[in-house]
Order: structure tokens, then C-alpha cells, then sequence
């Protein structure tokens, strides 16, 4: 049976912000939530095919979702500007009401030795992958509040985990690692912060997953093959928390793996 969006779905009436969300990971789980009756505002820097030397973009993520039956709008948004993200959360509003679900998924990396890292892409990555998740967070809670339930959902990556001895050579990945440990420390103790206002907030780790992205940076091959899981995977832990009573799953970071065993959860073919 192929995919289909049930506009009764366990999300029918909610509105969810998916950053990062033109290809990979973040339009997988644009396109899940949109199955279960979410409307959906996907957003990225590109919003047409072309604009980027990697496939994807947030207007084809929109018209996989419409021509599936969803309802999905698209807003450019370069969340390293501060004047950006608060138009996303503005126009989200404007057009659909109050965010309930904040999927901060968007993400810029570089690779670099910490003795040789470049001061502008330091302070592109922690603006992007930190202080943009912090600050739409914050803006979302009092919607979330008013209506009573909220979920927020960070995507974040087993680079967050210490490294252990036997060190091995790395490709200057601890800058990547240090902003993905800052903000699985602020997802579980802003959980704490709004637990009482019925708000859920949690990180997942996908481990490794086939994306444009990681394909670029020659992350997916044989050997790393027992460390991938699909993307569908995230996009239906996403969609289980976000279906979820807000104080049952909340301030957790989670292993996409064990995740998925906990809960008895499957990956479903999505649309488009």
C-alpha cells in the first residue's frame, strides 16, 4: 500500500516548524508529520531546485507533501540571521497559528583541526546549530503554552558523545561535536524548564544515515554500514514523540537504534 496523508491523523490540527527541512533528514520528517494531518512549514535556504550543488529544496518537499493530499508551506530562512528566525516563527503564526511542533533539525558543518578552524565558520556553526535553537525555542513556548501541549525535537548526532581511548586519527569533527553536545545539555534542561506548562522536549541521535550531505563528506560507505539506519527511522520517532502525551516522553536523548526497539517502532514509507 503506497503512503498516503490521512488529514484526521494522530497530528490533524497541529502546526509544525521543520528547520533544514529541502532534503535529508529534515524532509523526511516534514513529509511524516504531514501524513498524520500536521500542517507542516518546511524551511532552508533553498527553496528551488538548483540553488544549491546538493539535491533538494524546500519547495519540492512542499509539493511532495500537497500533491500527497498535506498541507505544507515553505519559508526561506538562513538561520544564522537573527532577523530570519524571527520571521519564521512570525510568518509560521501569520499563516497557520501558533507552532505546537519545533523540529530543529537544520544544520552547518565544518571540518576542521581546532588548532586550524576558521573563526568565521566557528561562529557559523555555533549561530546555526546553537544559539538558532535556542532562540526558536524560546519563541515558540508561549504558543505552546497558550494551547495547552507542545513538543520540541532536536536532531542530534553520536558526535555529541566523548571520544574514548584508543584515540584514533579524526577529520576535525570536534567543533561539530561540541555544538551537538551544547544543545542535547539545553534540550534536557529546557525540559525541565517547561515541563509544567506541558511542553516535551527531546534530542534525538540519528547515527549515521544516507543523506546528501553525509554522502558528500564520504561518511556512508562499507564500513560504516552497520551504523546506518534509514531515514525514515527518524522520521517516525519524531512523529511518535510528537503524537506522544508531552510529560510521558520528554527531556531524553535518545539513539535513533535503541529509540525504535523501545517503543516496538517501525519505519513506514513516506510520501512522495
Amino acid at each position: 500500500m503506497s503512503a498516503v496523508v490521512n488529514p484526521e491523523g494522530v497530528l490533524a490540527g497541529r502546526v509544525a516548524v521543520v528547520t533544514g527541512a529541502s532534503r535529508g533528514i529534515g524532509a523526511a520528517i516534514a513529509r511524516r508529520l504531514a501524513m498524520e494531518g500536521a500542517k507542516v512549514v518546511v524551511s532552508a535556504r533553498t527553496v528551488e531546485p538548483g540553488q544549491h550543488r546538493l539535491a533538494g529544496s524546500i519547495s519540492e518537499t512542499v509539493a511532495q507533501i500537497r500533491d500527497a493530499g498535506g498541507e505544507a508551506h515553505a519559508i526561506r530562512c538562513d538561520l544564522a540571521l537573527p532577523e530570519d528566525r524571527k520571521r519564521l516563527i512570525e510568518q509560521t503564526t501569520e499563516r497557520y497559528g501558533p507552532a505546537t511542533i519545533l523540529v530543529n533539525n537544520a544544520a552547518v558543518t565544518y571540518y576542521f583541526p581546532v588548532t586550524e578552524f576558521p573563526e568565521k565558520r566557528y561562529q557559523l556553526m555555533m549561530e546555526v546549530q546553537v544559539r538558532a535553537p535556542f532562540e526558536l525555542s524560546a519563541m515558540v513556548v508561549p504558543g505552546m503554552a497558550e494551547a495547552g501541549k507542545g513538543h520540541i525535537v532536536y536532531i542530534s548526532s553520536g558526535a555529541a558523545r566523548h571520544p574514548q581511548k584508543p584515540y584514533r586519527r579524526r577529520a576535525g569533527g570536534t567543533v561539530y561535536g561540541m555544538a551537538k553536545a551544547a544543545v542535547e545539555r539545553f534540550s534536557t534542561g529546557m525540559a525541565s524548564e517547561v515541563y509544567e506548562q506541558n511542553i516535551a522536549v527531546n534530542a534525538i541521535s540519528p547515527g549515521l544515515v544516507r543523506t546528501p550531505g553525509t554522502e558528500l563528506h564520504g561518511l556512508v560507505n562499507e564500513q560504516t554500514q552497520a551504523r546506518q539506519s534509514p531515514v525514515e527511522a527518524i522520521a517516525e520517532a519524531v512523529r511518535f514523540i510528537a503524537a506522544s502525551e508531552p510529560k510521558e516522553i520528554t527531556g531524553r536523548v535518545d539513539n535513533i537504534q535503541s529509540f525504535m526497539k523501545e517503543f516496538e517502532l517501525k519505519p513506514v514509507e513516506l510520501i512522495g
